[in-house]
């Protein structure tokens, strides 16, 4: 980790004091990376950068680990602090962030639509199965 930044390690150290967004944007600056830059290298949006710089969102643990991977360091510190158990998850919503919500729920819905289509037939077939397997039974009875 030393290698990417003279007096790293001793930074390394520093930054677990701070606040983990702190931390985050403190350690993104020193390499030279804007948030843009540190969206796109980790595949996060840039407002989800944005929200866990300003201590808005706590990242999940994909986000950490996407962070950890570019930006070279071990977040593990705040890994241990989570208050989240497994499959545990909040959400909070915020009147301004709607458009952004709007904006991401349209992204997953572009780039996941085969998924959510197939869900939602498979939903349909399970909750109609009573009634789907009641018209093929009439149909065959009838020939």
């Amino acid at each position: 980790m030393s290698s990417h930044c003279p007096g790293f390690f001793q930074f390394e150290r520093a930054y677990l004091h701070m606040e983990f967004g702190a931390s985050v944007k403190e350690i993104r600056t020193k390499l030279n990376f804007s948030q843009k830059e540190l969206a796109e290298q980790t595949g996060l949006t840039l407002r989800t950068i944005q929200r866990i710089e300003n201590n808005e969102v706590k990242p999940s643990l994909h986000s950490l680990k996407e962070m950890e991977r570019v930006l070279k360091t071990d977040f593990s510190e705040f890994k241990k602090t989570t208050d989240l158990k497994p499959y545990e998850f909040n959400i909070t919503l915020k009147i301004t962030d709607m458009n952004q919500f709007i904006a991401d729920l349209k992204t997953l819905i572009k780039n996941n639509w085969k998924i959510i289509l197939w869900l939602i037939v498979i939903s349909f077939l399970f909750s109609n199965y009573e009634a789907i397997k009641a018209g093929f039974i009439d149909g065959w009875n009838s020939k």
